[in-house]
């Protein structure tokens, strides 16, 4: 027997939404599929929101920090990146969410969910050509920087525990490590 899975287009994920078939449920679109989100635990929230806060510091005005929001892809995917780094368009998120083109980088905080984020959010991500994702790894405090998408893989990816990263959209932005995987 060929069991063969259900796919949602963003549409109809967005229908469900607004008919509150979703509203008890922590959830996100992920190619199709509408995949149950880990709840957050103390360490996840609190590293994320303080690298939320520190990156919003670091980066003034250039870039809108968008905690735990919603990110519309082209490949049936609306996940909620733990922090998504995106152009300040101010108003026009009231008609869309941040698509590819307004993304300058995405970052995820894994202790349950690091496989996922490693194997399949990086492949999703790289697909809609995301030109940089971070992993954090709470379990070893490693910050883990996909850059270079190709052919729906990231080409470059490195483990960091300290010193200084430069994200691709700001290169004159040093962004210590510390204050992103242990804040």
């Amino acid at each position: 027997m060929v069991v063969t899975t259900a796919k949602w287009t963003i549409n109809e994920y967005h229908r469900m939404i607004a008919a509150g078939i979703l509203d008890d449920r922590r959830v996100e679109l992920l190619k199709g599929e509408i995949i149950e989100m880990s709840p957050e635990g103390e360490p996840h929230a609190y590293f994320s929101t303080e690298a939320g806060e520190y990156l919003s510091r670091i980066l003034g005005d250039r870039a809108t920090i968008r905690p735990a929001k919603p990110i519309t892809l082209a490949n049936n995917s609306e996940p909620e990146p733990d922090i998504a780094i995106v152009q300040r368009l101010g108003r026009e998120y009231l008609n869309h969410h941040p698509y590819p083109e307004n993304i300058f980088w995405l970052i995820e905080y894994s202790d349950s969910t690091l496989e996922k984020d490693l194997e399949i959010k990086s492949k999703v991500y790289a697909e809609a050509e995301i030109p940089e994702y971070w992993v954090v790894n709470l379990r070893k405090r490693q910050l883990i920087v996909f850059r270079d998408p190709q052919d729906g893989e990231y080409a470059s990816k490195s483990t960091l525990t300290s010193g200084t990263i430069y994200p691709i959209a700001f290169p004159d932005i040093a962004v210590a490590v510390d204050c992103i995987v242990s804040a």
